[in-house]
């Protein structure tokens, strides 16, 4: 009993010693500056980490000789291509996108114009530069947020498109004539004894700088292969009769034909012309009442002595002639083309002064004499008055060609006529289109011209120069389509048998029968 209790004493001790321990002993806890320490370590390898891929990243895209990626050209992803492999893709997207041609239309009027011939270029050089230099124009931080962006949001660079103004802009100048119902241009001519000043009339005129940028917008967004472009048509108005302007042009005293020989210089003679009556009257003549036609008398005064007197001294040397065929058999055109050439037979031109067939020729009346005869109307072959006589037009045309004079204005057919081959051809319609040249030499010039036997001949007489040189003209289609055909015809000058210059004379579309 008494072992028992002290076995009891002895532990009821020890478990209160061992409590009494325990109460005492320390508790080891972490020091905050290890724990510091472990962080720091943390955020300088993940620093670390980072600064080596930006280092491998910007050396990458320092040395990366190709694109970056997320970039497009039209569309088209040129990531990691060269520049030139660039504009080499881009360069064979477009072209297999884009037709030879393009149609423009207008209600019920198409036409087409080659694409070759408005000059079309898309600068996909510059683009391609451009991509190549996204990720590489700022410093090392901007360069590869660029880079990093583009990863995740494409970026496509349109080429800018570029055209011949000037040449477009003279085709659809000419197109304005050939729409429906077309401004006619108030003009005048000498009858006999009458000066005949033609009204003109309000009509529908290409917008050309609204149409360029219809054309050029179809042309960058490749939608013209499919789909003609509309022309942009406003309401012009034609200019208004001036009375006093059209005085001044014709008023002339008689001057009498003379020429010397040292210097050699020739003198034609010039009728005298003055209106009959006052400008005033000719003001109010005009103004009473609305008409498509109005007559001034004229007084005409002839010089003593004409040109035609001193003849083969004034113009001795013949400078060029050309001849076209013509079916005598039918009588209606061929009365046309003699009326045409007898206006224009004889015509003296003084250096400097400019030729206006309109002017010369007159316009094609009834009263005048002229016939129907075949026409083209809006791409029809039809009956109209005076049809034919742009045959004497083009003949003359390339009888001044061969003379080296200058052109000032010349249009084609809408078909190529059966008289003379593409881009040879000149035609006239009287209130809108004319053909006018100058005389660029430095002696006076004649024309003649006959028409006899089925044949339409035109010389031109003056007096031979130093600088003159051997005329050739060179003229070739260029392509044709379903609907069109394209020619080219180029002036080649030669001295001693050698070309000393080549100059472009026109670039034509011609509809297809």
């Amino acid at each position: 009993m008494s072992n028992t209790n002290s076995v009891l004493e002895k532990t009821e001790e020890n478990k209160n010693n061992t409590t009494v321990s325990n109460a005492f002993v320390p508790v080891k806890r972490k020091d905050p500056t290890d724990v510091m320490s472990i962080f720091t370590l943390l955020i300088i390898i993940f620093v670390s980490i980072v600064l080596v891929i930006f280092f491998i990243f910007t050396i990458f895209n320092i040395f990366n000789p190709n694109i970056i990626s997320g970039v497009s050209i039209k569309g088209m992803n040129v990531s990691g291509l060269s520049p030139s492999d660039a504009k080499y893709k881009i360069d064979n997207f477009i072209h297999s996108n884009l037709p030879e041609e393009i149609t423009l239309k207008y209600e019920d009027f198409e036409t087409t114009i080659s694409l070759s011939q408005m000059d079309i270029a898309f600068d996909t050089k510059s683009a391609s530069n451009v991509a190549f230099q996204l990720g590489r124009q700022g410093n090392i931080f901007e360069n590869n947020f660029c880079v990093l962006s583009h990863l995740f949001g494409n970026i496509n660079i349109e080429p800018v498109v570029t055209l011949n103004n000037n040449l477009l802009t003279k085709n659809l100048e000419d197109l304005s004539t050939q729409l429906p119902n077309p401004v006619e241009q108030s003009s005048y001519y000498i009858e006999g004894n009458e000066l005949i000043v033609t009204a003109g009339k309000e009509g529908n005129i290409v917008n050309i700088p609204a149409t360029i940028e219809s054309i050029k917008n179809a042309i960058s967004t490749f939608s013209c292969k499919d789909n003609p472009v509309e022309i942009v048509v406003q309401t012009g108005q034609p200019e208004e009769i001036q009375v006093e302007k059209i005085h001044e042009e014709i008023y002339k005293e008689p001057v009498d034909a003379y020429y010397t020989k040292e210097p050699f210089s020739v003198h034609p003679s010039e009728n005298g012309v003055d209106f009959k009556i006052s400008v005033e009257e000719a003001k109010a003549l005009i103004g009473s009442e609305k008409k498509d036609e109005y007559s001034i008398p004229l007084n005409i005064t002839t010089p003593n002595i004409t040109t035609n007197m001193i003849g083969t001294e004034a113009f001795p040397d013949l400078l060029s002639t050309f001849s076209t065929r013509y079916p005598a058999s039918n009588r209606n055109r061929t009365t046309n083309l003699i009326l045409a050439a007898n206006k224009i037979n004889g015509t003296v031109l003084m250096p400097g002064e400019t030729f206006s067939y309109n002017k010369v020729v007159g316009a094609r009346t009834i009263a005048a004499g002229y016939k129907e005869a075949s026409i083209y109307v809006e791409g029809q072959v039809v009956d109209g008055l005076g049809g034919g006589i742009c045959q004497i037009t083009s003949t003359l045309y390339n009888a001044v060609i061969y003379a080296n004079l200058e052109i000032t204005q010349r249009t084609n057919h809408q078909f190529v006529p059966s008289y003379v081959t593409a881009s040879r051809d000149a035609t006239v319609v009287y209130g809108s289109l004319d053909f006018q040249f100058k005389n660029n030499r430095e002696y006076p010039i004649k024309l003649v011209c006959s028409v006899s036997g089925g044949i339409a001949n035109f010389q031109i007489f003056g007096m031979h120069q130093d600088d003159d040189c051997e005329v050739q003209i060179s003229s070739y289609e260029t392509g044709r389509t379903p609907t069109a055909i394209y020619s080219e015809a180029y002036k080649i000058l030669k001295r001693d048998g050698q070309i000393v210059d080549k100059q472009l004379l026109s670039k034509d579309t011609y509809k297809r029968h």
